[in-house]
């Protein structure tokens, strides 16, 4: 069985005309649904254009080593696939937004690609919408009060909490849909296999865990009973405008009976196959929402509050919000201001958000050193 999911193709006349212009009391520019994204001339939006262009010409040149254009590494790297991959994806490609207009753009960005683990940025702002909407009752609950369908019933598994997911502190023990939380098995996991440890108590310790994560997403469908990319589709990628091109792939094998239906569970990256294949522009748009404090136009998609917890340092672990990477001290990007955050998935798939200078870059296939290009679009904020 497989599933394969994509925006609608239509949207409610009223909301596409909200939409397509400013609210009359609001002069923060949003873009329409489309290709119609306004452009501005760097020094319209207080940029240097030279230094904004020698910051793009350095960006081409960084094309990944990590990922393969043909994807042939991809199990050498993660292990033996659960779901699809493309034949191919796009060369490096990015977009910089400045006060939501583009000013500069370069290869590829209407190609649909895989995204990796900026996937878990999006399940984070699903639970957020899910607070919003009082489908559970706090992040510090129990995830087991909700969920009884086996996965929290040990005295391990019924400590996680929803905050627990989010922070990649649930120590979560189990398999699900073919692999196990250890992560033990080079066949499974690839250069990703670890070494077997004991586990903690959860909200101790922290580990990037694909598995734990995609728990996670199964109780999300379990609470709104409805696909996640559905959710994601209604609720996110409609509202903002997004393209009719993205898909959020689950496994074959990621099926669960929710409510006597069966319904596909999707994961949080594409480590194993699958997982949110999404083109730049689209994700221009999902900074751009974080960049707005979860607002676009009138509408209040996910709170203003969820935004802040999310980008908030945990006290466990790197500097790690909800399923977001933080520069909170200083570390991962250290020409950039500590309010900044990102989504970040392999390959390497940026979406950096810079409050403090009104900034948006998303930038996808390069080589692993964001700050490299950070610092150079910095370089070209003139006021």
């Amino acid at each position: 069985m497989k599933f394969l999911y994509g925006p609608c193709l239509f949207i409610l006349l009223a909301f596409s005309t909200a939409c397509q212009r400013p609210s009359a009391s609001d002069a923060t520019y949003f873009p329409a649904k489309g290709d119609a994204w306004a452009t501005r001339k760097p020094e319209q939006v207080g940029m240097d254009a030279a230094k904004l262009a020698e910051a793009v010409a350095w960006a081409k040149t960084q094309e990944t080593t990590q990922m393969a254009p043909d994807f042939s590494t991809q199990e050498e790297i993660f292990g033996k696939l659960l779901g699809p991959m493309p034949t191919s994806r796009a060369a490096t490609n990015g977009i910089v937004l400045r006060r939501g207009y583009i000013v500069a753009e370069w290869g590829d960005t209407r190609r649909a690609d895989p995204t990796y683990s900026v996937a878990k940025s999006v399940l984070s702002t699903v639970l957020g919408i899910t607070l919003d909407r009082k489908l559970i009752g706090r992040i510090d609950e129990p995830v087991r009060q909700r969920i009884q369908d086996g996965g929290y019933e040990s005295a391990q598994n019924s400590q996680v909490t929803w905050e627990h997911h989010v922070r990649q502190t649930s120590e979560w023990e189990g398999d699900l849909w073919g692999k196990n939380a250890d992560f033990v098995g080079k066949e499974a996991f690839g250069k990703g296999e670890r070494k077997p440890r004991s586990l903690q108590k959860p909200g101790t310790f922290y580990e990037y865990n694909d598995v734990r994560i995609n728990r996670f997403a199964l109780s999300l469908l379990r609470i709104w009973k409805k696909p996640i990319p559905e959710v994601f589709r209604d609720e996110i990628m409609n509202p903002i405008g997004a393209s009719d091109t993205w898909q959020y792939i689950p496994y074959p094998n990621a099926v669960a009976t929710v409510e006597g239906r069966s319904m596909p569970s999707v994961s949080g990256g594409t480590r194993w196959g699958g997982g949110l294949w999404i083109n730049t522009r689209d994700e221009a748009r999902f900074g751009y929402l974080m960049l707005r404090q979860g607002r676009w136009n009138d509408r209040q998609i996910v709170s203003a509050d969820w935004v802040k917890q999310a980008t908030t340092r945990g006290p466990v672990g790197p500097d790690y919000g909800y399923l977001w990477w933080l520069n909170t001290e200083q570390k991962a990007w250290p020409d950039a201001p500590a309010s900044s955050f990102a989504a970040l998935g392999a390959g390497q798939n940026t979406i950096w958000v810079d409050p403090e200078h009104d900034l948006v870059v998303v930038w996808r296939w390069h080589n692993g050193s964001p700050n490299e290009l950070i610092k150079r679009v910095l370089a070209a904020v003139t006021k």
